[in-house]
């Protein structure tokens, strides 16, 4: 044999004992047991020069109260910023593999008040950014029933306005919101995923309060503990959700509860300029002075009890280290106050429906 022939032989046989040790390496690695549960939902915010997702420019119908860049919010830092769970990663969000491998043939509903439309309206965002030249169709009800579709995915993002999720009946001065009731079942029957949300119009009150008497069983009161009338309405949700829904068939989720940031001593000794006007940047870290959220708590309560498969996106913490997102007096959105409840897009609601593109994923 020659001496070029032993050297090819050589290196034949280093490559096929490196593809072994390969090979034993991917067997051993599956054979250990999976790591520890990550809770996606507990992390911190860090500078990422690669985001935002998508620029507000580019996406025709975004609500003017939601479009702080084009209202005139001079600084940008804010939309820099990625959502990192502690202790593993999470994919970036796809939008074409969200139509096609998750999403195609399928309907996804919000359901919920302002603070679902604020997710609602990023997710369309991304998938437009997506596949800008894939035909799409957006249509409003005066129901309250937006459709944001994919003919070529046969494929439909909707959102159904409802803040309370429970029924409101009847004209004022006796508008009587019923604790104990849910009529708006079969629209969210039609849908294959389904995300709820409620809390942001439970604390108004006079002109804002869109309901006069509150009845709960057979007593009708004036008003009461409003955390309380909460629980009461979110627990004849998950008694429907139980009665109503096939998990096989049907993904439920439930938003957590978005926060307001109209007061910085809730995240600050110092108190800064009272709310959210004039932040920036965001609280670093995983903890939030204010703690939990009093209506977070409730919900997550409510859904460990049920008998039906349903998932809590636990969103608050994040939103709540997210000062800084907020449209403030950059809304326009018919706020008199600056708006510390809504969120600007792009920005923290892109992140939520980041976290939902995992969820789907692992599901």
């Amino acid at each position: 044999m020659m001496r070029g022939d032993a050297s090819t032989v050589m290196v034949m046989v280093m490559v096929l004992v490196m593809l072994n040790q390969i090979e034993s390496a991917v067997v051993n690695v599956s054979s250990l047991p999976h790591r520890k549960y990550c809770n996606i939902y507990i992390g911190k915010w860090v500078y990422d020069q690669n985001y935002p997702l998508y620029d507000s420019k580019t996406c025709p119908f975004i609500e003017k109260q939601f479009n702080c860049q084009s209202n005139g919010r001079p600084d940008t830092e804010y939309l820099k910023y990625r959502w990192q769970p502690n202790g593993c990663n999470i994919p970036r969000f796809n939008g074409l593999d969200f139509l096609g491998r998750i999403m195609k043939g399928k309907k996804l509903m919000f359901v919920g008040d302002s603070l679902s439309l604020n997710q609602w309206q990023s997710l369309t965002c991304l998938l437009h950014n997506a596949a800008p030249n894939i035909k799409s169709t957006l249509t409003r009800s005066p129901s309250g029933l937006s459709v944001f579709s994919f003919p070529a995915y046969n494929s439909s993002i909707m959102f159904s306005r409802n803040a309370f999720l429970v029924d409101i009946v009847g004209a004022p001065p006796n508008r009587v919101m019923k604790l104990d009731s849910i009529s708006s079942g079969s629209l969210w029957k039609t849908a294959d995923v389904l995300i709820f949300n409620s809390w942001h119009w439970w604390l108004h009150t006079d002109r804002k309060q869109p309901w006069d008497k509150i009845e709960s069983g057979n007593v009708t009161v004036k008003d009461m503990d409003r955390l309380v009338a909460y629980e009461k309405a979110m627990t004849t949700w998950s008694n429907w959700v139980d009665q109503n829904i096939d998990p096989s068939k049907t993904k439920v989720f439930f938003q957590g509860v978005s926060p307001d940031h109209g007061q910085a001593n809730e995240w600050s000794k110092q108190g800064g300029k009272g709310s959210c006007i004039g932040e920036t940047k965001p609280v670093m870290g995983s903890k939030y002075r204010a703690g939990p959220h009093r209506a977070e708590v409730v919900v997550a309560k409510l859904i460990k009890m049920m008998k039906k498969k349903a998932r809590l996106m636990d969103v608050t913490l994040m939103s709540q280290l997210r000062k800084d997102g907020h449209p403030s007096v950059y809304g326009l959105g018919g706020h008199k106050a600056p708006d510390c409840s809504h969120w600007c897009l792009a920005g923290v609601p892109d992140s939520w429906n980041q976290l939902l593109y995992h969820e789907l994923l692992r599901s």
